[in-house]
């Protein structure tokens, strides 16, 4: 959660410590919300990661943020939230050359990762897609240059993509710190969503499962 004014983040609150949303997220807005106020900051919009990723999360985080552009009657916009995974690449990093690809992971199940393949200017190379990684998945890119793998869907793939090519890039969050540049260039764009209408971006539909020890007392 941050509050961004004139460019600069002037508030945040960040937990990357695993799937926390049902109790940490509330606790954040509410947090962010008395900073703006007592600051005499106005909210001018409401950013939001899209997905793909955890349906609990997405649904949590997108309600969360519906609310707040619904009470406060202010837009809503939504952020790729692979988009928002390169932002603080391109912010901080100065050795990654012009040249380079990015490919940002975020974790599913086993070998599957959601991954998209950007250039530098966030131009889509390859849209988002659940990949079962092997060895050759990335071959077509990886033979064209240094592509850079990130998220925390990366760090299973470290020894399984061994390409001369292959970068890995440790610690990188979807943090809503980083969101700025994305949402300020949907907003000059006029590219908002509608607030009761928009859903998370899930990727797959979401398949809901018995625990094992309640199919174990019914077998």
């Amino acid at each position: 959660m941050a509050v961004t004014e004139d460019a600069h983040v002037i508030f945040e609150q960040a937990d990357t410590e695993g799937p926390n949303h049902a109790t940490r997220c509330g606790v954040f807005v509410d947090e962010a919300l008395s900073f703006a106020e007592s600051h005499a900051i106005p909210l001018d919009a409401v950013a939001v990661s899209e997905g793909p990723g955890s349906y609990t999360g997405l649904r949590i985080g997108v309600s969360m943020a519906k609310g707040v552009a619904y009470g406060r009657g202010v837009p809503l916009v939504a952020v790729p939230t692979l988009e928002l995974m390169c932002v603080p690449l391109l912010l901080y990093r100065d050795d990654i050359p012009d040249e380079a690809l990015f490919v940002p992971m975020i974790d599913a199940r086993r070998m599957e990762v959601y991954a998209a393949v950007y250039d530098r200017s966030l131009k889509p190379l390859r849209p988002v897609a659940a990949d079962i990684v092997a060895a050759d998945t990335y071959n077509e890119w990886l033979e064209r240059g240094p592509v850079y793998f990130f998220g925390d869907g990366a760090e299973k793939c470290k020894s399984v993509i061994t390409h001369k090519n292959a970068h890995f890039i440790d610690s990188i969050y979807p943090l809503a710190k980083h969101m700025y540049p994305l949402a300020a260039r949907a907003l000059s764009r006029n590219e908002t969503v509608d607030v009761a209408y928009f859903e998370p971006f899930y990727l797959k539909d979401f398949i809901a499962t018995k625990p094992k020890d309640l199919l174990n007392t019914q077998s």
